[in-house]
């Protein structure tokens, strides 16, 4: 099994089933005792605004709120993407707690080890 879990999410609110999956997976591997780091890029970011996970709706889905909570509680990582944070004027005084503002050199510097697994949604 991979040391660390990698996942970047793409999708927020506009592609609401991508965007669950990879909050679940994210929680889900963090309980198991997966090192997790979770990047929100695009629509994502909004949700490392307080408040704002807790707008998200899904049927049959956990809630966002929990499995951010979830991530964090387990000892994993919420980065949000430099240039998406900048896109959407937020700056990291604005993110909910545990979570960082981050660019393209961390994230590269993130994946490349040996036992790191990368997934994309």
């Amino acid at each position: 099994m991979a040391k660390k879990l990698v996942i970047k999410v793409t999708a927020g609110a506009d592609a609401p089933e991508r965007c669950s999956q990879a909050f679940t997976v994210a929680a889900v591997a963090a309980a198991s005792g997966v090192e997790v780091s979770l990047w929100l890029t695009g629509e994502s970011t909004w949700f490392a605004l307080p408040g704002r996970a807790a707008e998200f709706e899904l049927p049959h889905a956990a809630p966002l709120p929990d499995l951010i909570d979830g991530i964090l509680t387990g000892g994993g990582t919420i980065t949000v993407c430099t240039q998406c944070a900048a896109r959407r004027d937020i700056e990291e005084k604005d993110l909910i707690e545990g979570a960082r503002i981050a660019g393209a050199q961390v994230f590269v510097s993130e994946i490349m080890p040996d036992g790191v697994q990368a997934l994309v949604y």
